[in-house]
């Protein structure tokens, strides 16, 4: 509708482009545009070039100008990514809902081809390798055959989804990790559709697509129901967010690395506290952050918790988009048009900001952060003390059984409290970045040469974000250093981060449960959640990968790098950190002198083939999905059966059942399936009642397309803890009125066919993490009406309205713990008739002797799109009603 009358042309060279001007939408009535934040710049443009009067009006524009005076907003917006980026563990359910809404609107007489996305996505196999294999030069190919044995129906699948869907494009396995390949070649920063310029923006179906923040690329995570509806041309609904402003200045000492910044950024943001809010990097200190720098930091937004965390289009964005091969037209475009949109960064650019934190980075200090979640960093000349206290007091292991050990089968050593079992250069968070890469080859160098050997005991694993990292440690000569310490290339993927980080030696799992030791692992990720890493690991820590190489030699948390010595050189002297630590100017000249754009143009020339054994994947061509009943790995879910082109009417929740109740800082990790599937387990004996035997279990995610396993996975993390029970970890509850102890798939199960209704009872932060999409999945499927918590976190708030639960906030000084809750009570929700975003609904908790009261809670269904998702019972069964 162009209110603003800022539709202009932009000749760049040879070439015209259409766009709408924020100079002159300002002009015309928007005055303080120019004082908005950068990343909220990108947001008004979107806004000016989608205002339709109805899902885009003339008032959002006028609120986000008002937010320049106010710095915060309450209006609710619709943003339109330009695209959509997934990867294989939540974008399999994704397209397998696409699938089963093509059958849904078969069966409701429509036309099953209107199920397409919209807008172009780009679905990358990175989640699927695990390390069953390493430390050896065939390493790869076999954790490679493995994959494709393991996943073969996915495959089948995704290739199906290529050739039926529009719009839909699979980077095949082997290639690299979704936010690097996003990174290295699929952001534009501007894109073009040949007519008009806009800002590349996009939403992800992996919480850290983020990452692309760091090219200046709005976007973020989304659960995989919301990347659905935008790829079936939804908007993303949000209050316009208050920005934090970060400031950075000087730069960084020597010895200390990229992700010693970014854990001290994390500690800063979550100590701030970010939820919900974008957080934007300015000041002369970027100067001196490298892309891959900046991509680090952005990276690790869920992480601090915050929406995004943007960095500005400058000159670095123009030469790393250069460096990595991208064409003449798009780097022309791109410095051209954010000049004329005024997003370039100016030295000492100022913009408003909500609030603003600042940080000299010369103040960083080498850290790690663990053992339990990546917000808590600590020092390194702390890290060994640290560890002795979390022993006691996070671990609870006596004083007499600290030093604990236990005999290893066939070998003359032993395996002790804290040591190290796994150490992995791994995920997107730094194998992105050359500098700390190259630092940890230059570590394993300096290491050989002096004459040192990895602890026996530890798992050692190399997982690149892209080939072009082999291309440049090869080059460098370096890998060779990093083969013989056991850091083998094992495969392109998202491996021990998301909890493929494989079976430890059979040898050793048994010596670390026989005497149910506290070990360690040491990754360069960005995930440390409890029971995520690995099911023998108890404590786990983000370190950089130089570090990660380094506690890979020491063998233990107990030793303090700092200080102490972690072997003898071939001449017998005491080996210290400092003998193997690299300098800054070595870093720089080794990335220099090996690192080509060349590397970059051939890598990604033929993205899109993959191997001969992708070539291979044999699928039928058709508009609908040909379903297998015997398929473990696929198949069709139930959430569209019996729909109906109408919706019913919202009523109560009366006198539903707590199945279960939840401490604070529960992560979607918690809730939804991840890592791998215990025998015992209501999904381990699934799959054994399918044939499937239990080398063949394969994880939780590559699971994902089949409901029958994430249901009976979701609240069943092996450290979960309900409070309705004493001292007991893991998936289970209490079942009233029987007073049994039962998995809670089980308990689930038994109460959804006695007819009545559950809630679940949560403390603050309730959600947080990654896994989201089959956290909110699983627990609709559970029968789960209701969620009562303290906070939530954002994504998965948004994803339980999706799935038609309600979430619900304690109000005022109620908590589940002022309230008393056991379990036993039960809970009736009224006022769900006239339901409206933000209002106060009365929820009734009646106790096992027939008192009750009567507590206030908030709804958390925020906006009047959110309350049509909920009233349809979901944000697909919207889409498919309107469609």
């Amino acid at each position: 509708m162009d209110s603003f009358k800022s539709e202009k042309e932009l000749s760049v060279e040879s070439k015209t482009y259409k766009y709408f001007s924020l100079k002159e939408a300002q002009k015309n009535g928007l005055e303080h545009l120019h004082k908005l934040p950068k990343s909220l710049k990108v947001l008004a443009e979107n806004l000016l070039r989608k205002e339709d009067g109805s899902t885009v009006k003339k008032e959002d524009l006028v609120a986000l100008n008002k937010w320049a005076q106010d710095k915060t907003s309450d209006h609710e917006i619709n943003f339109y990514p330009s695209r959509v980026i997934m990867q294989d563990f939540t974008g399999v359910p994704a397209v397998v809902d696409l699938a089963a809404m093509r059958d849904a609107m078969k069966d409701l007489g429509g036309d099953p081809t209107k199920i397409n996305p919209s807008i172009p996505v780009d679905l990358v196999i990175d989640h699927s390798v695990m390390v069953d294999y390493y430390g050896s030069e065939d390493s790869f190919d076999k954790n490679v055959k493995r994959e494709f044995e393991r996943n073969k129906e996915r495959y089948e699948f995704l290739k199906w989804g290529q050739s039926a869907f529009k719009n839909f494009k699979v980077v095949p396995p082997g290639t690299g990790i979704v936010h690097q390949v996003n990174l290295e070649y699929t952001g534009k920063v501007i894109w073009n559709d040949g007519t008009h310029a806009y800002f590349d923006s996009l939403v992800g179906t992996d919480s850290h697509t983020t990452m692309i923040n760091g090219l200046s690329i709005l976007g973020w995570g989304v659960g995989g129901i919301e990347a659905e509806a935008a790829m079936l041309g939804q908007a993303v609904t949000m209050v316009i967010p208050e920005v934090v402003g970060f400031k950075l200045t000087g730069m960084l000492n020597e010895g200390t690395t990229a992700t010693d910044l970014v854990l001290r950024v994390v500690e800063m943001l979550r100590e701030k506290g970010v939820v919900g809010k974008f957080v934007e990097f300015y000041g002369d200190g970027l100067d001196h952050l490298t892309l891959a720098d900046r991509a680090t930091i952005a990276n690790m937004a869920p992480e601090y918790g915050a929406t995004m965390g943007f960095f500005p289009i400058d000159g670095e964005v123009i030469n790393y988009l250069k460096f990595t091969g991208r064409d003449k037209d798009t780097v022309d475009l791109v410095e051209k048009y954010a000049k004329e949109q005024g997003v370039w960064r100016e030295k000492g650019d100022e913009p408003v900001y909500t609030s603003v934190l600042e940080l000299d980075m010369k103040n960083v200090r080498p850290a790690i952060s663990g053992p339990k979640r990546p917000q808590d960093r600590i020092l390194l000349d702390n890290a060994a003390s640290k560890f002795k206290q979390d022993l006691k007091e996070t671990f609870k292991v006596s004083d007499s059984d600290e030093s604990l050990e236990s005999p290893i089968e066939g070998v003359d050593y032993s395996i002790k409290q804290g040591d190290v079992a796994i150490a992995a250069i791994t995920s997107c968070t730094n194998t992105s970045n050359p500098s700390v890469m190259v630092a940890a080859g230059l570590v394993a160098k300096k290491a050989i040469e002096l004459g040192l050997k990895v602890k026996p005991w530890v798992k050692t694993s190399l997982a690149p974000g892209s080939k072009v990292v082999t291309d440049y440690l090869e080059k460098s000569e370096l890998q060779d250093y990093l083969d013989q310490l056991g850091f083998n290339l094992v495969g392109y993927g998202c491996t021990t981060c998301i909890g493929n980080s494989g079976p430890l030696r059979p040898e050793i799992s048994k010596a670390v449960q026989a005497k149910d030791l506290c070990v360690t692992s040491v990754l360069s990720g960005n995930r440390n959640f409890e029971g995520r890493i690995s099911p023998d690991v108890k404590a786990n820590y983000l370190a950089s990968p130089p570090l990660v190489v380094a506690y890979a030699l020491a063998g233990s948390m107990k030793v303090d790098l700092t200080k102490d010595s972690f072997g003898k050189d071939k001449n017998g002297n005491d080996v210290y950190l400092k003998d193997i630590w690299p300098s800054t100017q070595e870093i720089k000249d080794v990335v220099l002198n090996s690192l080509e754009p060349k590397m970059f143009r051939d890598r990604y020339s033929n993205v899109f083939e993959g191997t001969d054994s992708w070539k291979k994947i044999d699928t039928v061509e058709s508009e609908t999905y040909k379903w297998s009943k015997d398929s473990t790995y696929i198949q069709k879910p139930p959430f569209f059966d019996g729909i109906s082109p109408d919706v019913k009417p919202l009523k109560d929740i009366e006198k539903a059942r707590v199945l279960a109740i939840l401490p604070d800082s529960t992560t979607t990790d918690h809730i939804s399936p991840a890592g791998n599937i215990k025998k015992d387990a209501p999904a381990g004996k699934y799959l054994t009642d399918h044939g499937v035997k239990v080398h063949e279990f394969n994880s939780y995610g590559s699971r994902r397309g089949n409901d029958q396993v994430m249901t009976r996975g979701t609240f069943a993390n092996i450290r979960i803890k309900n409070e309705m029970l004493d001292n007991v970890e893991g998936g289970y509850t209490k079942h009233f009125p029987s007073d049994e102890t039962l998995p809670i798939y089980d308990a689930a199960m038994r109460y959804l066919n006695e007819g009545v209704d559950l809630v679940v009872v949560a403390g603050k932060e309730y959600g947080t993490g990654s896994s989201r999409d089959w956290a909110a999945k699983g627990t609709r499927l559970q029968g789960v009406k209701a969620v009562v918590a303290e906070s939530f976190e954002r994504i998965h708030r948004s994803n339980l309205i999706g799935m038609g639960v309600l979430p619900l906030e304690f109000m005022g000084s109620n908590t589940k713990a002022s309230l008393n809750l056991t379990g036993k009570e039960l809970v009736s929700v009224k006022g769900l008739s006239d339901i409206a975003p933000g209002k106060k609904l009365k929820v009734i908790i009646e106790s096992e002797d027939g008192k009750s009261q009567e507590v206030d809670c908030l709804c958390r269904i925020d906006t009047e799109t959110e309350m049509q998702y909920y009233k349809n019972e979901g944000i697909l069964h919207y889409v498919l009603r309107n469609l």
